[in-house]
């Protein structure tokens, strides 16, 4: 045990540098495996909670106002039944000509029992206290934060004579508020409800079923429709698509990290394996004299298991620790998904867990790259010596013709002399590099959506709509403007075939005017009943670009060709998008009125070159003297933003894992030339030329290791990218690869700095005495 000690340090001390690398990229490995996890439990445990805390509904079905929405209660798969409530769409801001929220009220004298609201701020409505002058509200939180209201404000509704106080803020499992999408839930009394002078189309029911076996969501949606009529249901969601809504973005960055993580595991265990193979080729005669004294195959393995297990544990310990302290700390929804863990019963055993699959992970490979070590003989044995007498390669002797530099020319020989060991080492080299391409590829993207957002999808950077302001009066003031193109839109929730579920029919732009969709697949939609769709909604349908499709708006039936596939950023690609004139004039094929809107609800505008949003939103709400509400279009990367603080981090613990395997790599190149030397002078190189030759030799290596890098991690990141937007129903085409100077960088930055580690091994090693350099030949 004492000898196993003194070696222990004595390998410490000869290779600190490494060792300090190893365990810096491991303690990066592990607590970006921990946040990948912490972010996974934080995308979908809170829902989860809300959801079974709440006894939450499967199904909510919105029904016209006339319809018997109670009457589903009755259905065999029905558990529990959450109203129906009589509802009122109405908007609300917290004060004249503000910025407004799309609400749905729900009257309700109680708290229900199922779906049942958990208030996180302030109370529940009391009939004593809301029924008076000033009546109440409860918010839904989603609402309530992109309103800015809490407790005790004042909110300004549409159809209401009178302000309405917010009494509490409660959570829901139910599909979050978007602005433009999905309207916010509020609640009120009965009485407040009746108070309101919303028309007829206003009005509604809502009504929320609990099932006993959730598989059975799509069955009991289609019987509802079958029961109720499919002219009767206005919008339809379930549990499913609340979760997805929930996980987002956070989802997202879970996979990102947890990809990285495992990726970066299987960099650092080949590190660690190739270093420890590298070592054990150079300690060959350490490790004959070890047996010879009387050490076991089974103790050398150990030994060097249990050196690497250390560097793994310790690495392990930093890394749990820095999670733990700097976790919380951390900003933005990172920060927020590690506080939300550690409440989260299972976390202290799934971090356990982690971490030991870590350092399983690691001493996995450890222990066959140790097994060699166990095969030494305990006699060392003369290496043998290169093929004396024959010619060098032809490819050698002609590059010595052409008199290129002689350090160039063996060095590139020594780079590759040996096929196998070479490719080894340009394959580790190259999988942390890959992973870098791979995070600067997921970077450029993001930097896409914000800089080019026409090309992915998101071409008008306002949106524009009014109560107030007549669609002339609008048109005008929107036309009038010289930095913008103002296209009409309007949509609807339109039941799908087999009335499972609904989706969005949007109708954006004219048929003189058409709206600049980001088409990747097929054409853009000119003719009459032609049409665009997302990939989400293509998947849900299982239908391909030149197929008609059946949709269901209000009880009348569209159908539309679809002619194209654009990039769909909105309602997970659930979105199918024609002209406004198509969706107004759409054929019914009953002789009925369409089902379509009569006159736009919104404003979509693209703005010209060098158009700033911000000033033009304040010029418009200025010239309609605050009668027009202008929002900015919602762009996936103001979510993402957190992405580039992400990748920075992941790059700094490939970086290390990079470092680690370019020391391994250079103590090698060391060492093989080292035994060259007496040949290297004898021909007449100086030392000098020696040292050129080693750092020449390491930087072919590291070339050859960045241009398999880069080039796979280009083709990797295209796929990956593309893959996440198609599972997420953008669809594909979003993805965008480095900038072709960004990677020349990367290359050129990891030679440079290849060259610079073996510079001075290489100088040390070109100085040493003859005498040491024969001894290495045994």
């Amino acid at each position: 045990m004492r000898a196993a000690a003194r070696w222990t340090q004595a390998h410490l001390r000869a290779h600190r540098p490494a060792a300090v690398l190893i365990v810096l990229a491991t303690a990066g490995i592990t607590m970006s495996l921990l946040l990948a996890t912490a972010l996974f439990a934080y995308a979908t445990d809170p829902w989860q909670r809300v959801f079974t805390q709440s006894s939450g509904a499967h199904v909510w079905i919105h029904t016209q106002a006339g319809a018997p929405a109670g009457s589903l209660a009755d259905l065999d798969e029905v558990r529990a039944t959450s109203g129906p409530f009589r509802t009122v769409r109405t908007s609300a801001s917290l004060q004249p000509g503000g910025a407004k929220a799309t609400l749905e009220l729900r009257g309700t004298d109680r708290r229900p029992a199922t779906a049942a609201p958990r208030v996180v701020a302030g109370r529940w409505l009391a009939p004593a206290a809301d029924a008076g002058a000033t009546k109440g509200i409860v918010l839904d939180s989603s609402v309530a934060r992109a309103m800015w209201a809490k407790p005790g404000d004042s909110l300004v509704l549409s159809g209401f004579r009178a302000h309405l106080r917010v009494v509490g803020v409660a959570d829901t499992a139910e599909v979050s508020f978007r602005a433009g999408e999905s309207p916010g839930v509020a609640w009120v009394l009965p009485g407040t409800l009746a108070a309101s002078t919303a028309g007829q189309d206003q009005r509604g029911r809502t009504i929320g079923l609990r099932l006993a076996d959730p598989a059975d969501t799509d069955y009991v949606v289609q019987r509802a429709v079958t029961q109720l009529g499919a002219d009767q249901i206005t919008d339809v969601s379930t549990w499913r698509q609340a979760r997805a809504e929930a996980e987002g973005d956070n989802q997202l960055l879970g996979r990102l990290l947890g990809g990285f993580g495992l990726g970066a595991l299987l960099a650092a265990a080949l590190a660690v394996g190739g270093a420890i193979s590298t070592r054990i080729r150079g300690h060959l005669r350490d490790i004959s004299i070890l047996k010879a004294i009387g050490f076991t195959p089974g103790q050398v393995v150990r030994m060097f298991l249990a050196l690497h297990l250390l560097f793994a544990l310790l690495g392990v310990a930093l890394g749990a620790l820095g999670t733990q302290v700097l976790g919380s700390l951390m900003p933005g929804r990172i920060g927020d998904a590690r506080a939300v863990w550690q409440q989260l019963p299972g976390h202290t055993w799934l971090s356990f867990v982690i971490s030991g699959g870590v350092v399983v992970f690691i001493g996995s490979a450890t222990c066959l790259a140790g097994w060699r070590a166990g095969r030494v003989p305990p006699v060392p044995v003369a290496r043998a010596a290169a093929a004396t007498g024959g010619r060098g390669p032809g490819l050698t002797r002609r590059a010595l013709g052409l008199r290129v530099p002689p350090a160039l020319v063996l060095g590139w020989r020594s780079a590759f002399h040996h096929p196998l060991r070479s490719s080894a080492a340009v394959a580790r080299l190259a999988v942390p590099l890959l992973l870098i391409t791979v995070a600067l590829g997921a970077w450029t993207t993001l930097d896409r959506f914000s800089s080019h957002p026409e090309h992915v999808g998101l071409p008008a950077a306002l949106t524009a709509r009014s109560d107030s302001l007549g669609d002339r009066e609008l048109h005008q003031l929107l036309s009038s403007r010289s930095q913008l193109t103002a296209y009409p839109g309007a949509e609807v929730q339109a039941l799908v075939p087999g009335q499972t579920g609904t989706i969005t029919l949007r109708g954006l732009g004219t048929d003189t005017q058409p709206y600049p969709f980001a088409v990747v697949e097929g054409r853009a939609a000119h003719g009459p009943d032609e049409a665009v769709a997302g990939q989400g909604l293509l998947d849900l349908l299982d239908a391909h670009v030149g197929d008609w499709v059946r949709m269901t708006v209000a009880g009348r039936p569209y159908v539309l060709h679809i002619v194209g596939r654009n990039i769909e950023t909105a309602d997970g690609g659930r979105v199918v998008s024609t002209s406004l004139d198509t969706l107004r004039d759409g054929a019914t094929g009953d002789g009925a009125p369409p089902a379509g809107p009569s006159h736009p609800d919104f404003y979509n505008l693209v703005l010209h070159h060098g158009a700033d949003p911000g000033a033009v939103r304040e010029a418009l709400t200025k010239a309609s003297a605050g009668r027009l509400e202008v929002r900015e279009a919602p762009n996936p990367a103001d979510q993402l933003s957190v992405v580039r603080a992400v990748a920075v981090g992941l790059i700094a613990v490939l970086i290390l894992i990079g470092l680690a395997e370019l020391a391994t790599t250079v103590g090698a190149g060391v060492r093989d030339r080292s035994r060259d030397l007496l040949a290297l002078r004898a021909v007449g190189l100086t030392p000098r030329q020696i040292t050129a030759v080693i750092v020449s030799a390491t930087a072919f290596v590291t070339l050859a290791a960045a241009l398999a890098g880069t080039g796979l991690g280009v083709l990797v990141s295209q796929w990956l990218i593309n893959l996440q937007g198609s599972t997420s129903g953008w669809g594909t085409g979003i993805a965008q690869r480095p900038a072709l100077a960004v990677l020349l960088l990367v290359i050129a930055v990891a030679v440079v700095i290849a060259g610079a580690a073996a510079a001075l091994p290489a100088a040390r090693a070109a100085r040493r005495r003859l005498a040491d350099s024969a001894a290495d030949l045994l």
